[in-house]
């Protein structure tokens, strides 16, 4: 399981600000929620086996 990467990172970020109407001073708000999506997808895409555990 890798982490997100920055590019991934700006580009759901970018996605969530437009998705929210685009407001202005809330860069570090979006940023967080957008590497925060990404880890969970990877936990959650990733077949859990007994050596993942």
């Amino acid at each position: 399981m890798s982490e997100p990467n920055e590019q991934e990172i700006r580009e759901r970020a970018h996605q969530l600000w437009e998705r929210a109407g685009k407001p202005e001073g809330r860069k570090d708000e979006f940023w967080h929620a957008a590497e925060q999506e990404l880890r969970n997808e990877n936990r959650s895409s990733t077949m859990r086996t007994p050596d993942t555990l």
